[in-house]
């Protein structure tokens, strides 16, 4: 029995390792092929410019119209979802911390809308775009990308609100505290470093998802000035320069790939190291 035991844990342990060389492996492969084939092609005058007539032809330009939009699509959605998705959580961990069943359920909800494709927010708002006669605009992927990363929101925070000892609550009461003071004062305080880390995730994925500003943003060659004005993002931007036949056009996509991975890497580790902390 001893020495079954023994072997069981040995080969789980031995099929961990192998899974987890796996991941990593496939990880560094595809990180590896895009700088392979990106770092080449990028340049500061790529970075620092917009891109000009025939840019997806092969002539002159850069993708700083991407950058910028997808910046701002991202930075408006991170607001908009973090506005709405605090309060909820809030609200589960204060309001509702003796209906476990309730909060239970809601925290179902949200898990299965963090699972939804992006590309069905996308449709959602291009559908609720048609409906009230809205164009393609930054505007209107600000609002569906927020509702795609609010899920994101309430949940990381959540998990962050479900570590503050339930005993501050019981004190706060005790004293006299209303429940919204010792939403905003005392658990929104003690849970600040994990609430950044929820903010800068949500942010990591608003900037890299493509699917559901498909429909709802647009594209376009110059900077938006305006809430009601397409905007370009990196992820559309590869997407174009890869569907070009143009080997050069190609390569420029690998480098805006860099780009993007380079943000979203910088990001992680950025909330990696504020949950470090954290603990």
């Amino acid at each position: 029995m001893i020495m079954n035991t023994k072997t069981e844990e040995k080969f789980f342990r031995v099929l961990m390792f192998l899974s987890t060389i796996f991941i990593v492996g496939v990880l560094l492969l595809i990180v590896v092929s895009v700088l392979y084939k990106g770092l080449p092609s990028l340049s500061f005058t790529m970075l620092t410019s917009i891109p000009k007539g025939g840019f997806y032809f092969g002539e002159e330009g850069g993708i700083l119209n991407a950058i910028i939009g997808s910046i701002y699509l991202s930075l408006g959605a991170t607001f908009l979802a973090f506005i709405i998705g605090w309060p909820i959580a809030l609200y589960m961990n204060v309001y509702l911390v003796k209906h476990h069943s309730l909060v239970n359920a809601i925290r179902f909800v949200f898990d299965v809308l963090w699972g939804v494709p992006s590309i069905v927010y996308g449709a959602f708002g291009f559908i609720l775009m048609v409906f009230l006669g809205v164009r393609a605009s930054l505007l209107a992927g600000i609002i569906t990308v927020s509702l795609f990363i609010v899920p994101i929101m309430v949940r990381a925070i959540d998990e962050s609100l479900k570590s503050v000892p339930r005993g501050l609550l019981e004190s706060a009461l005790s004293l006299g505290s209303t429940r919204s003071e010792i939403s905003y004062r005392i658990f929104s305080r003690e849970a600040f470093q994990g609430i950044i880390t929820a903010i800068l995730l949500s942010f990591g994925r608003a900037i890299g998802d493509a699917a559901s500003v498909l429909f709802t943003t647009g594209y376009t060659d110059r900077i938006p000035t305006s809430l009601l004005e397409p905007s370009a993002t990196l992820p559309l931007s590869i997407f174009f320069q890869l569907s070009s036949p143009i080997e050069a056009v190609q390569d420029r996509a690998y480098a805006s790939a860099t780009v993007l991975i380079s943000m979203v890497l910088v990001i992680s580790l950025l909330s990696r190291f504020i949950g470090n902390r954290r603990n």
